[in-house]
């Protein structure tokens, strides 16, 4: 049997990409989020835990677990500490998507990267997805940093990179059907 065609969504911060991810589940993709990984890595990795505690201090548990807040607090600030922070999950985050990915039978694996070209990870995945919208938008659907958002490469460059490109500036209804269109190029 042959593998599913492995996509990656990106895009900036509120701009859509867990709304993407959510339509191509309703048109059948097996579909995952790298935060969702990052969070249970936080929660389960014993490793990653008290690598994270090391360095950061106990200040960032709360009830014995890992504040995913505090250690935002302590690393968006510090350039130093967020190169270690990522250095430490990325390659975790990509060996925990490349097992789930194996696991799949639909025709589709889809995955939501919010760093995908930031952190070199496109050239795991067979066609990315980048999702935009202009920053009026997406400052009304997700305050961003200024530190997060400098991180982040412009739109047009992702676009510009992407193999399939969408504006969200409409209605979930708009996102959904260009989804679809998306789908069903991928899988004739």
């Amino acid at each position: 049997m042959a593998r599913p065609v492995a996509v990656a969504i990106t895009g900036g911060i509120g701009a859509g990409k867990s709304e993407a991810l959510k339509a191509f589940a309703r048109h059948g993709a097996a579909t995952i989020s790298s935060d969702e990984i990052v969070h249970r890595l936080l929660r389960e990795d014993d490793e990653v835990r008290r690598a994270i505690v090391e360095r950061l201090g106990t200040e960032i548990l709360s009830d014995g677990a890992i504040d995913r807040r505090k250690v935002a607090d302590r690393v968006f600030g510090d350039r130093e500490r967020l190169v270690w922070l990522e250095r430490l999950l990325h390659p975790r985050v990509s060996r925990e998507y490349l097992a789930w990915r194996e696991e799949q039978t639909a025709p589709l694996t889809v995955v939501e990267v919010p760093l995908l070209f930031e952190s070199g990870g496109e050239t795991r995945f067979d066609k990315v997805v980048a999702i935009t919208a202009p920053a009026r938008l997406r400052e009304g659907r997700s305050p961003q940093s200024d530190e997060r958002a400098q991180r982040l490469l412009p739109d047009e460059e992702k676009v510009r990179r992407a193999d399939f490109a969408y504006e969200n500036t409409g209605s979930l209804e708009e996102l959904d059907a260009w989804v679809a269109g998306v789908v069903e190029e991928l899988t004739q």
